[in-house]
């Protein structure tokens, strides 16, 4: 249970307790505890064992894992922040003191847990704060979200008699009476020949005729009105049955049963749209009706939104939600729903903090898009990869894993090949569509020739055009956000730089700002250079909002959406960006690496990936494998439903193998290739690797510490440490940084290796000049 402590006079803090025993500390007087503050345990046993596993595991300190996992509403500090819930009215319910409280923020917007003591004249409070927010009067330090109302847009539809041809003949003659009437009909099916749903308000504005009118055809059975409801995290609907599986899902659903019964994780490696999540669905179904409990993770938050809706038509409220986006008091629910085996906590759907939820019996733990850098956490501390973590969940809990993936990382193909996991394949697309054809684009040569129009060749904007002709949609492809990540001076060569970090400040158009994307310092364009005063400034590189305001000169008819962490702030910015493209109201959507996750939109035949190189050339041992998993799964949103669709790659250097490999989709090849680089200079799947950060203001006494401890390490691991190094970026919000990397080889011991580096850490931190220094264990940095 959780219990508060004091610290010093003032400061309070929420601790857990781990076990109960009678030694005493040898070392330091124990505090006394404060008072209980839980009358049920709020975590259970498998997740302490978890919390314990990730703690030692990435050498990290158990409280760490503990803050990371436990919603902040249950961390109650001294310091906390308390504000007051607008939308609370009903103040019969609040006892006098909670009232004394609830007064006190009517007169200020905010008040600490501090204050609070001071107004109730008395040191428990915790029970009344508590309380409080059971009742949702308040909300603790958390962006307070809007409350946000589901949107309902109306649509018109034709009522089912009249959508043959006989039908339609005899509406017209029965109208022809009644003209605004049949010039709303007419209209209606000008504007259904765009393939659209269609807007009860646009067949009002394009008809001209009134509301009543259209509300007159509604009740004469002509027209149907339906709404498509926005929000979805209140789910009001019956329960479908499952989609059948073609012959190709039912072998590989057969298959993945085989291998559970021997195998406790299986690798499903399917193309593109060859109907994964139809497959998990059906496994899903099994495992409820056992009585347990589901997992299903995702990399991304932006995925949640399309998956919610595909799973809640199967399984109705069974699935609940849990993710950064959602306000502190949601995230509370779901906590004590999971922890309660409740009815509507059976299928957990969210990113990697679900692996910290309190399951009771889990049944399943389904892994989709196994190989996303998501799911590893790089800041702050614990830095766990929730992939692995998931794996060992399911070890606790003896639930079956399954990873889902069309591009699998190296080391998870690589433990299936060596029988580690268990392997199926499921190799045809969904109804047979053949994967996209790719075409690669030599940009040198376009420039050459004079070919390009900005940043498109000639043949990119030919198949654009082809697409809008034929009332499809296209996605484009950019893995940068911003008009321009550098702004240089034409006359002395001078970029602005970001005064905290050593990166060049990015520029966006939209406010007429340079941003760093490192530490968010911001500042208005200048007029002129900095250094020499001269007024000629140019743009160098581009980024998503350049391609946005570039379409929108090439392409003004067409409706242009832009989706990267610029637009889609705030708890339903996902879903807006996406179900606006769903519903086509976006012809040509640009983005960043948000759009390669899993998103399904059946409309959209053509994506185009503006720069490759700018992936391939990238300072990782990792990035000629991340560059093949990114282009592929972004040219796999393309021609999902109907017919074959076409990807574009412009490219400098076209003749790149991994993009020859991407073109003839041969992931087989890639990681032979891979592999035999990753063996021969010594990386992950043979060796594992543990990136040691040092961090600090003074770039001399980073620099002492990192050579001191290299030396240290080298005694002791000899050739397998790499560095010291700098990384691309080598300070950060005015922290210099610097890098050592410890490879392990295949026979030696984990375990053993991080005790001595333990020993070295605990010798370096004992050092005076070194203490200061940050000292960071990333074990698999990748």
């Amino acid at each position: 249970m959780r219990v508060a402590v004091s610290f010093g006079k003032t400061k309070m803090y929420a601790a857990l307790v781990l076990n109960i025993h009678q030694t005493p500390p040898e070392l330091y007087e124990a505090k006394e505890i404060h008072q209980i503050l839980d009358e049920q345990p709020i975590v259970n046993e498998h997740q302490l064992k978890h919390w314990q596993w990730i703690s030692s595991y990435y050498m990290c300190a158990l409280g760490d894992v503990y803050r990371a996992a436990v919603p902040s509403a249950f961390l109650l500090e001294s310091e906390t922040i308390i504000y007051k819930n607008e939308n609370f009215e009903d103040t019969d319910i609040l006892t006098d003191e909670e009232f004394l409280i609830f007064e006190a923020l009517q007169r200020q917007s905010q008040l600490t847990i501090h204050e609070i003591t001071n107004i109730l004249g008395k040191k428990k409070i915790f029970p009344t704060v508590n309380q409080l927010i059971d009742k949702s009067v308040i909300y603790i330090r958390e962006e307070i979200y809007e409350t946000y109302k589901p949107k309902l847009v109306k649509y018109v539809r034709l009522h089912k008699d009249y959508e043959e041809e006989d039908g339609l003949k005899d509406l017209l003659a029965q109208l022809s009476r009644a003209k605004k009437q049949r010039d709303a009909v007419l209209t209606f099916f000008q504007l259904k020949t765009e393939r659209k749903p269609i807007k009860a308000k646009t067949l009002i504005e394009k008809s001209g005729v009134s509301a009543p009118v259209i509300k007159s055809l509604v009740d004469k059975n002509i027209f149907e009105f339906y709404h498509i409801q926005t929000d979805r995290v209140q789910f009001k609907g019956e329960e479908n049955e499952l989609k059948t599986l073609n012959e190709f899902q039912e072998k590989a659903l057969k298959e993945i049963k085989e291998s559970f019964s021997n195998q406790d994780i299986t690798l499903l490696h399917g193309v593109t749209s060859s109907g994964k999540t139809e497959v998990y669905t059906k496994l899903i179904k099994e495992v409820l009706a056992e009585g347990k409990q589901v997992l299903f993770m995702l990399p991304e938050i932006a995925l949640t939104t399309q998956i919610i809706t595909r799973l809640q038509n199967y399984f109705g409220n069974q699935i609940s939600v849990f993710h950064s986006k959602y306000s502190v008091n949601e995230r509370v629910e779901v906590w004590n729903n999971v922890l309660e085996h409740k009815t509507k906590a059976q299928i957990i759907l969210g990113a990697r903090s679900t692996i910290f939820l309190p399951f009771a019996n889990l049944g399943l733990i389904v892994v989709d898009e196994e190989h996303e850098v998501s799911y590893k956490q790089f800041e702050p501390s614990p830095r766990y990869n929730a992939r692995d973590a998931a794996v060992v969940l399911g070890k606790l809990h003896n639930a079956k894993v399954l990873l889902g993936s069309a591009t699998p990382s190296l080391e998870t193909k690589f433990n299936a090949d060596q029988g580690k996991y268990g392997l199926v394949n499921l190799k045809r697309r969904h109804g047979n569509i053949q994967l996209p054809k790719i075409e690669l684009i030599n940009v040198k040569e376009k420039r050459r020739k004079k070919e390009m129009v900005g940043h498109f060749s000639d043949r990119l904007i030919q198949m654009i055009n082809e697409a809008m002709e034929e009332k499809e949609q296209v996605i484009l492809f950019q893995n940068r956000r911003g008009f321009s990540p550098i702004v240089e001076c034409t006359t002395c060569g001078n970029s602005p730089q970001c005064p905290n970090c050593d990166v060049s400040l990015t520029y966006h158009k939209y406010n007429n700002q340079l941003k760093c994307h490192y530490c968010h310092y911001q500042r208005a364009m200048p007029n002129s250079c900095g250094a020499c005063g001269s007024a000629s400034l140019d743009t160098k590189g581009f980024g998503t909002e350049q391609i946005e305001l570039e379409l929108k000169e090439l392409f003004p008819n067409y409706n242009i959406g832009r989706m990267d962490s610029d637009t889609t702030r705030g708890k339903f910015g996902y879903q807006k960006i996406i179900e606006a493209f769903e519903t086509q109201e976006i012809d040509i959507l640009v983005g960043t690496q948000m759009l390669s996750k899993g998103l399904d939109f059946e409309n959209v035949s053509l994506v185009g990936i503006l720069s490759a190189d700018t992936m391939l050339n990238y300072p990782d041992f990792r990035a000629h494998e991340r560059a093949f998993q990114l282009m592929v799964q972004v040219a796999g949103r393309a021609g999902r439903s109907k017919k074959q669709g076409k990807v574009a790659i412009q490219s400098y250097n076209p003749y790149h193998q991994i993009l020859q490999q991407v073109s003839t989709n041969n992931y087989e090849e890639m990681y032979k290739e891979q592999l035999q680089d990753r063996w021969q200079y010594h990386y992950p799947p043979y060796y594992r690797l543990i990136k040691i950060t040092l961090k600090h203001k003074d770039y001399v006494r980073v620099n002492d510490g990192i050579n001191w401890l290299a030396r240290a390490m080298q005694n002791v691991f000899r050739e397998n440490v790499l560095g010291p190094t700098e990384p691309a970026v080598a300070r950060v919000r005015n922290q210099y940084i610097k890098n050592l990397m410890l490879k392990i080889p295949p026979k030696q011991s984990l375990v053993k290796t991080k005790e001595q580096l333990q020993k070295i850490r605990n010798t370096f931190e004992a050092i005076k000049e070194f203490r200061p220094i940050r000292f960071i264990i990333d074990v698999d940095a990748y």
